[in-house]
Formats: C-alpha cells, sequence, structure tokens
C-alpha cells in the first residue's frame, strides 16, 4: 500500500463502531434471552469471529438491513461446538469467551492464527483456575490452542497484576456462573465497557475504585445496543488532521468513555486541538470531535493514563517523531505482545524513515523535530501498525509503502479508502 503526501485534509467522516463494544454486544445478546439488535455493529475481521464462535453453539445471529440481530437463548443455551471455536486474530474473543466457556456444561477447544497462538492467556487461565475452571494450553506454553471443560465455578476475589479489560471481562463472564460474587481489581482501572453493558442487560455490578464485583446468575435480556464509533479508528484521523498543515476534519458520534480517551488528552498535552461540540451520555458516552492542525510538542504519557490508550500508542508514536521536543512512553510493556511486539516495530519503522527513537523495555523516547524521508516499511501482520505508519506516509516527501497493509481489515476494512476521502 502506497501512501503519498498530502496537502491538506478536509471533511466530516463517521468511523466504524467501536470493537470492544462490538464483540460484547454479541457475546452478551447470545446469553440474554430474547433478541438483541447491535446497530452500527463493526464489520471488521476480528467481531466476525466472535459471531462465527457463537454460531457455532448454536446461536443465530444474522444482518437485517443496517442491523446485527442476536436471538439468545439465556445464560445456560449455548451447545457444545462440533469443532475448535477459531478466533482469528482476535485477542478480545479468545480472552473473553474463555470466561463464559469456564462456566458451560460442555468441552470445547479454542484456537486461532499464527499471532493469536504466540499471545499470552496465562493472565486469564490463572484466575479462571482459582475459580475452579480447568483450562489447559494444548501446546504446554501457555498459549493458544486452549482447551476448556466447563463446570461450576467459584466466586474469588483476584488482584489482577495488569490492568486489563480483557482479564478483568473474562473474569466477570465467569463470575456470572460462580457460586458466589466475583471481584476483580485492578492497579489501575482499565476500560469499562464491559460493566457499563453487563448492567444494561441486567446483570448486578457493583464499583468501587478500581475493583468490580458481580453477582451470579443473573438474567440477562436482549437489548438495543447502537455501537459508538471506535476511538481507536478516530486516533488515525485525529493524528492525521492535527499533522498535516491547514487540516480540519470532524468525526461523527466518537466514543469519549473515560476509560479509553486518554488519546484525546495526550493528544491535548502536545498542544492538539481536538473539541468535543456534540456530546451524549446515555450508555457509552460519545460527541462529534473537530480537529485543526497546529503545532504540536514533546510530552510524558505514563502511568494511569496508558490503559486508557495503549491500542493507540503507535499512532501517537508518529506524532511524537514530527512534533517538537521530546516525548517520552512509559510503563506499556504490554505492547510487546500484541498483534506484534509494537515497541519494536514502531521503532524499526521510524527509524527507517529517519526519525530519532530508543526503545525501551516498556516504551519508547521520541526526540521530534527532525527532517523525515520516505520509504518502505512493514506492518509485520499488525493493523494498527499499518494506519499508524500511513498517517505517516501523509507527511512525507516521497510518500510511504507499506509491507502488507491489507492487515487493516482486522479492525478497520475501509481505513484507506475513508483516508483518502479526506485528502484535500
Amino acid at each position: 500500500m502506497e501512501i503519498k503526501k498530502a496537502n491538506r485534509l478536509q471533511g466530516t467522516l463517521t468511523v466504524p463502531g467501536d470493537k470492544s463494544i462490538s464483540h460484547r454486544a454479541v457475546m452478551l445478546g447470545a446469553l440474554a434471552e430474547g433478541k438483541t439488535r447491535i446497530s452500527h455493529f463493526l464489520e471488521g475481521a476480528d467481531c466476525l469471529s466472535t459471531i462465527d464462535c457463537f454460531r457455532s453453539m448454536g446461536i443465530d445471529i444474522e444482518r437485517q438491513g443496517e442491523e446485527v440481530v442476536v436471538q439468545g437463548k439465556g445464560l445456560h443455551g449455548l451447545c457444545a461446538p462440533a469443532s475448535p471455536l477459531d478466533v482469528g486474530n482476535s485477542g478480545t474473543t479468545i480472552r473473553l469467551i474463555s470466561g463464559i466457556l469456564a462456566g458451560q456444561a460442555f468441552e470445547s477447544t479454542l484456537t486461532g492464527d499464527s499471532s493469536i497462538k504466540k499471545r499470552p492467556m496465562k493472565r486469564i487461565m490463572e484466575p479462571l483456575s482459582k475459580m475452579g475452571a480447568r483450562i489447559e494450553s494444548l501446546s504446554g506454553n501457555g498459549c493458544a490452542p486452549l482447551h476448556i471443560s466447563g463446570r461450576k465455578l467459584t466466586g474469588i476475589h483476584y488482584q489482577s497484576p495488569v490492568a486489563s479489560a480483557q482479564v478483568k471481562s473474562c473474569l466477570l463472564l465467569a463470575g456470572m456462573y460462580a457460586d458466589s460474587p466475583t471481584t476483580v481489581t485492578e492497579p489501575f482501572l482499565s476500560r469499562n465497557h464491559s460493566e457499563i453493558m453487563l448492567r444494561q442487560f441486567g446483570a448486578e455490578l457493583c464499583s468501587s475504585g478500581t475493583s468490580v464485583t458481580i453477582q451470579p446468575s443473573p438474567v440477562l435480556k436482549g437489548q438495543d445496543i447502537l455501537v459508538p464509533g471506535d476511538i481507536s479508528s478516530a486516533a488515525y484521523f485525529i493524528a492525521a488532521a492535527c499533522l498535516v498543515p491547514g487540516s480540519e476534519v470532524l468525526l461523527k458520534n466518537v466514543g469519549i468513555n473515560p476509560t479509553r480517551d486518554g488519546f484525546i488528552r495526550a493528544v491535548r498535552a502536545m498542544g492538539g486541538s481536538v473539541t468535543c461540540v456534540r456530546e451524549s451520555f446515555e450508555g457509552e458516552p460519545c460527541a462529534d470531535l473537530l480537529i485543526k492542525a497546529g503545532p504540536l510538542h514533546g510530552t510524558v504519557i505514563e502511568g494511569s493514563l496508558i490503559p486508557t490508550l495503549i491500542d493507540e500508542i503507535p499512532v501517537l508514536a508518529v506524532m511524537a517523531a514530527f512534533a517538537e521536543g521530546e516525548t517520552v512512553i512509559r510503563d506499556a510493556a504490554e505492547l510487546r505482545v500484541k498483534e506484534s511486539d509494537r515497541i519494536a516495530v514502531m521503532a524499526e519503522n521510524l527509524s527507517v524513515l529517519g526519525a530519532d527513537v530508543t526503545p525501551l523495555e516498556d516504551g519508547m523516547v521520541i526526540r521530534g523535530g527532525r527532517t523525515l524521508r520516505g520509504g518502505k516499511v512493514f506492518a509485520h501482520g499488525d493493523h494498527r501498525v499499518a494506519m499508524s505508519m500511513a498517517v505517516a506516509g501523509l507527511m512525507l516527501d516521497g510518500g510511504i509503502e507499506i509491507e502488507g497493509g491489507e492487515c487493516v481489515a482486522i479492525s478497520y476494512p475501509g481505513f484507506f479508502r475513508d483516508l483518502a476521502s479526506l485528502v484535500a
């Protein structure tokens, strides 16, 4: 994929539905009684993997016009799949669905692509085992494929060593099948989409600080879910509009959940202009975002801010490379075990373009203000790397060539088309 330098970005865009919320809507819709209608569902490969998994367990899911309709069968309505459940490239699918499968009355196997088979699963296997689950890494390395023998679970209070929405959500979903309440405490508050949606479907949860407790055996009822635009997808256009001189872009109906809006806070800390021009706080908070280009400067991104923007760090690194001064990113070791080692890959790609980047074990230091050049970079099968490097290409004389750019289909199949639509 080739990206040419842009003179200006201008226009209005509606980004695809939030990936995290789309996953959860299908899962809870399947476990609810009655129909769940999902509008603005993300048709990316990851979310389609979630649909395929639940279809394999007897759930009727179909497209009706602009909606995805899930015919739920209740908390205990799933049936044993006839073959291993393939989650594709989706870490959200494999970790969240493991919590559900741990409490079923049947055995199941979860597998996925080569990337998934390298991603750490002990972070869910260990707490699920404390709840009484029987879950085994068939390769013996703490990674997929996973074999799960469903059984009755026991509620626990789990002190998570990492702030991870996937770990927390896995245990909350398992907690619905436990014999007593389940509590998860995190070092920092991770994204809370599961808590919001579980309450919407009828589950009883109590949150206090960085802890959340779910009561067992809820009766979930089908809902109408409007998925807001994914802030992780919006981030690339926010970054591009901030960087390319003279740009002004309006993004419609973007999710601004406080546990996910760290990217906006980081951009503003760099001097970027991002204005909420219309806000709604019914269910998931969302707003229209107006972005205008302007000079950027370095900042420090660390601590409790990291869980709120973990997926956006690659594109923040691109912004930092074009900003004046030094940007330091710390406490983000989680980037090492994403679809790629995002610290190593982003440092390598930005260095190819002439950026001054020092990778750290848990982040990177980027010294901005250098004149960068076009070149060829590699996506390494990582959709967020590919989209981040596309943003860089808009600023480079000679543009950029992205090897493996088709991997954007994992979360944003129409990304390159939408980006081209804004180039004035």
